[in-house]
């Protein structure tokens, strides 16, 4: 009885290094941009041997109408996002993750003018 009980309590200790994570991606006026391209890249973190093969830790994807990329579970720890969209600045961050679930919202900025040395 105690070996089955321990069986099924590693897993949630196993979660537990895992983030659930969401990136809601909006305009400088708060709109959601929606069909923004998405890739999520696990960098480095401090379980990130214990996962091998088992997580995936590369993501592509593309927002939804309300400009929100949901993520499967990812190992915590440095986590670069990267944003591309249409008539927008590209994003890129890596950012520290250490929470079971985590919202990052990106707020794309609008192209700038195109700079010329030849004048």
């Amino acid at each position: 009885m105690f070996l089955s009980a321990a069986c099924c309590a590693t897993p949630l200790f196993a979660e537990k290094d895992l983030t659930a994570l969401q990136i809601a991606v909006t305009d400088l006026h708060g709109k959601p941009v929606d069909r923004a391209s998405v890739v999520v890249k696990f960098v480095e973190g401090r379980s990130a041997a214990k996962f091998g093969k088992k997580v995936r830790k590369n993501w592509e994807l593309r927002t939804n109408q309300q400009g929100v990329a949901k993520i499967p579970p990812i190992p915590q720890g440095k986590i670069l996002i990267q944003v591309i969209a249409k008539g927008f600045q590209t994003y890129g961050k890596t950012h520290d993750i250490d929470e079971e679930e985590k919202t990052v919202e990106v707020k794309l900025n609008p192209p700038q003018p195109q700079f010329s040395a030849h004048q």
